[in-house]
């Protein structure tokens, strides 16, 4: 009898210590989970860094509180993401990105001709033939033309209307080969194309020409309302609102 509860001591004691290691292991393991918890806190996280890139990413370049249209992946010259109206994301009635990017290139190469025209007509004066255009506003100098010599116009219209028909058709069989770049009428006599500067060339031809088109706008809409030339108008402009 006397042994029982000794034994039953000794289980009791061993019971405790096993106890003990236990709880000394779990508080080891918190320890150690804490602390490495705190070191990844302040170690660069790759994955979080491909998450949040990839969330970067999406967002458009121009307009950075836009997502970025899906079909602007930056591959074209000049593409930072702006399209605020989702034009890029129309393809039905014949329109598509192709297309549109075309008529831009078109439109941002004419817009640049256009206000060099303007502006050389103004300062050396008419081309030969054209005398009789003397206003320095070309708006009015287009309908002294068209009353001195309306075959000009015509001239110009016929063969607007032809290079609109060889236009159409590279576009059309180009969109649908897929083998020609919008605007690419393989025109390079200087070879610019094969040199090591041509996606430069590229964004910068198209960022001038987007320029030109608000400034072929702004002399058109200035020389119809004023009839001044345009750099009349810049002239008044700075004439009227110097300080």
């Amino acid at each position: 009898p006397s042994t029982q509860p000794a034994s039953r001591n000794q289980l009791e004691l061993v019971a405790f210590r096993t106890h003990l290691k236990h709880v000394k292991m779990m508080k080891i393991a918190a320890l150690a989970t804490l602390l490495a918890g705190s070191v990844s806190a302040f170690a660069p996280s790759i994955n979080n860094g491909r998450v949040n890139t990839a969330i970067a990413a999406e967002k458009s370049q121009a307009l950075p509180f836009m997502n970025r249209p899906a079909l602007l992946d930056g591959s074209m010259a000049g593409d930072v993401g702006f399209d605020p109206l989702g034009l890029s994301n129309i393809d039905d009635i014949g329109i598509d990105l192709y297309w549109l990017r075309e008529a831009e290139v078109k439109h941002a190469r004419v817009a640049m001709l256009a206000v060099l025209g303007i502006l050389q007509v103004e300062i050396f004066g008419p081309a030969p033939g054209c005398e009789m255009a003397t206003d320095k506003c070309q708006m009015d100098a287009f309908w002294q033309i068209w009353g001195a010599h309306p075959q000009y116009i015509a001239f110009a219209l016929i063969m607007i209307t032809i290079t609109e028909m060889f236009s159409g058709i590279a576009a059309t069989s180009g969109r649908e080969s897929g083998e020609r770049a919008p605007g690419d009428f393989g025109l390079d006599p200087l070879g610019y194309s094969k040199g090591d500067n041509f996606e430069r060339l590229q964004a910068q031809e198209i960022a001038n020409g987007r320029l030109a088109m608000f400034a072929a706008a702004g002399e058109i809409m200035q020389g119809c309302s004023t009839h001044e030339g345009a750099i009349e108008n810049l002239m008044t402009s700075l004439k009227a609102n110097s300080f």
